[in-house]
């Protein structure tokens, strides 16, 4: 929401994509004309390419695609790991990355311009107990967009991501009910920084991978 009111604000065209009508009618009950609302699997690598193709057939061209859709479950450790855990992450905070850059990346790349930016985790750049395959998720996600940099940065497109600590939203405070809310980020603050990378400013910066986190973060 905070990054669809960022972009919103500075007059661009906005696309929000979400699993169900029900979630993105709750998420923005009262859409303004910029704002379009569209239902998207993006697990399913056909439901992606369908839409993808609709997205630039209706727009002409997608200036800037923001992987922000994500999971984080944790508990097991890495020996008691779940395949419905591991796929669960995986499909969500990687896959869907993928899904998402197989039609709009090559359209950016003919048009010689565009802006990607992923969401990572602060905490992927190292392990930790009875996060496994989460941290494994969100680091995968952190070296594809190294990867995808490298690939099309000679093509006039800039491929970088964000590494949030804890997001100071209210599935995190139902959550972490003892958590310091004074030192976690706002989701505004993170949205700024996506909006940084989108813009002419960030025209040499490719493959970062930019820790976002207050004291508490």
């Amino acid at each position: 929401q905070a990054v669809v009111r960022y972009f919103l604000t500075r007059g661009a065209v906005v696309v929000s994509v979400d699993y169900s009508q029900a979630l993105l009618d709750t998420a923005f009950p009262n859409p303004v004309d910029q704002c379009h609302l569209a239902v998207c699997d993006l697990t399913s690598r056909s439901d992606c390419a369908s839409f993808s193709e609709r997205l630039l057939q209706t727009h002409g061209a997608v200036d800037v695609l923001c992987d922000i859709a994500g999971g984080f479950q944790m508990g097991e450790t890495v020996f008691e790991t779940l395949d419905e855990t591991w796929d669960f992450l995986f499909n969500l905070n990687t896959k869907s990355v993928i899904y998402m850059t197989q039609k709009i990346v090559p359209a950016m790349v003919a048009a010689g311009h565009g802006k990607v930016i992923n969401v990572g985790a602060v905490a992927a750049t190292q392990g930790q107990a009875h996060m496994g395959a989460y941290l494994a998720s969100k680091s995968a996600t952190i070296r594809l967009t190294e990867s995808l940099a490298e690939e099309v940065k000679q093509a006039g497109v800039n491929v970088n991501c964000v590494m949030p600590g804890v997001i100071d939203t209210p599935r995190n405070l139902s959550d972490m009910p003892r958590a310091d809310f004074d030192q976690l980020v706002a989701p505004e603050q993170l949205a700024a920084l996506i909006g940084f990378l989108e813009r002419a400013d960030s025209v040499a910066v490719h493959g970062a991978a930019i820790p976002v986190r207050l004291l508490g973060g």
